[in-house]
């Protein structure tokens, strides 16, 4: 990484790239502020430091000037609010309709992801539940339900730019199409409780034949899915 100019994890989504440009632009914004900032602290202390014979004379403050650092702070953030709305839109509230459902469940201290069997549809017979193993087709477009059975988790696939908390007694909606296939982390990103560390999971995205096989392998009754509603883990108390 180039100390002028961060990277970011590889993008393997159809909106990363969008998400990319936001924070880009966020960055530079916020980083000219910064240094323009740090110039004029390092300019008032150099004028205005200590010198024998110098008198401190009391300044009441100037109203145009409080006038113009606040307004225009206001007028960055309100454009950039009205910027990244379509983006964000399309992300959180318009799910494609032929998107494939999910539901993806956090729990102390694992993601438990429930998928449609044959027939593409939730609630039926032919559903699984896998421990940490999120498998998709490349290009394919996936909409998941997110909640959690005890406490606030945050969904995070850096490479899918996916991050969304998941809170108890809420079903979040979002969706995601993949645009590469390979193998990445899932993670917790808010501090959920001890065993925060060790709340991961895999992403797997497929070529449609390679999907196809892991569905077949995994297809069997849902009466004799044990994983459905796994014991809860082992837990150890604080010291």
């Amino acid at each position: 990484m180039n100390w002028w100019y961060p990277t970011l994890p590889p993008n393997a989504s159809s909106f990363g790239g969008e998400i990319d440009s936001l924070f880009y632009i966020i960055l530079y914004i916020t980083g000219a502020v910064f240094f323009i900032t740090e110039i004029a602290l390092v300019w008032f202390l150099l004028k205005y430091r200590h010198r024998e014979g110098r008198k401190a004379v009391y300044i009441e403050g100037n109203t145009t000037a409080e006038i113009v650092w606040t307004a225009i702070p206001a007028l960055i953030v309100v454009a950039l609010g009205l910027f990244s709305q379509p983006l964000w839109s399309r992300i959180k509230v318009d799910i494609p309709a032929d998107a494939i459902p999910l539901r993806i469940t956090g729990k102390q201290f694992e993601w438990h992801i429930k998928y449609p069997g044959p027939d593409g549809r939730l609630d039926t017979g032919d559903d699984f539940t896998r421990r940490g193993e999120l498998h998709v087709v490349v290009n394919r477009t996936y909409s998941f339900a997110l909640g959690s059975e005890d406490v606030i988790h945050s969904f995070f696939i850096p490479v899918f730019r996916l991050k969304q908390d998941a809170l108890p007694g809420t079903s979040i909606p979002g969706w995601f199409r993949a645009t590469e296939t390979g193998q990445w982390e899932i993670a917790c990103a808010e501090l959920c409780g001890l065993g925060h560390y060790r709340m991961r999971g895999r992403v797997w995205v497929h070529t449609q034949e390679e999907f196809d096989q892991w569905q077949a392998s995994q297809a069997r009754p849902a009466a004799a899915d044990t994983t459905a509603t796994p014991p809860p883990p082992t837990r150890r108390r604080a010291p």
